[in-house]
């Protein structure tokens, strides 16, 4: 039996969930919309065992609450110099968005590659303006978009 990767996610039509993750949906939109305080009342009001509702929480959500959480993740070639990288993070930060991951190839010739990955759902621009910022920074030398998504 091989290990399924806890990071796996499926698209599911909900008809065919079983009744305990759609009762834990239930209780869960009960919860965020303040119509019930505690755990407790959620799972009574949905008809709902405590330990089914612990079991399913964090491993189901709404689609929409999936799509909501947008990604975006690029490329960035730089010259390598002092403060490039602070200069790179701090026009992200003013753009509103959050960095999710960061990897920097070791600088050859005086030059690195920056993958970023970062959370675009609450920016305060557009995305082609936060990209237009980052390459009219001194030391870059290309933008990339590689990836985007939820």
């Amino acid at each position: 039996m091989t290990k399924k990767n806890s990071e796996e996610f499926y698209l599911v039509r909900a008809d065919i969930l079983p009744e305990a993750m759609q009762k834990t949906l239930e209780a869960k939109a009960l919860l965020d919309s303040g119509k019930v305080k505690k755990i407790n009342e959620a799972v009574q009001a949905v008809d709902l065992s405590r330990s089914a509702y612990y079991k399913y929480k964090d491993g189901i959500f709404p689609f929409h609450t999936m799509v909501k959480e947008k990604i975006m993740t690029l490329s960035i070639h730089l010259e390598d110099r002092s403060g490039t990288l602070s200069k790179l993070l701090s026009v992200v930060a003013e753009a509103g968005s959050n960095v999710l991951t960061i990897n920097q190839t070791i600088p050859l010739q005086g030059r690195a590659t920056i993958t970023l990955s970062i959370e675009t759902a609450s920016m305060n621009i557009e995305v082609d303006k936060l990209v237009k910022q980052i390459q009219q920074l001194d030391a870059v030398e290309k933008v990339e978009l590689i990836g985007s998504g939820a």
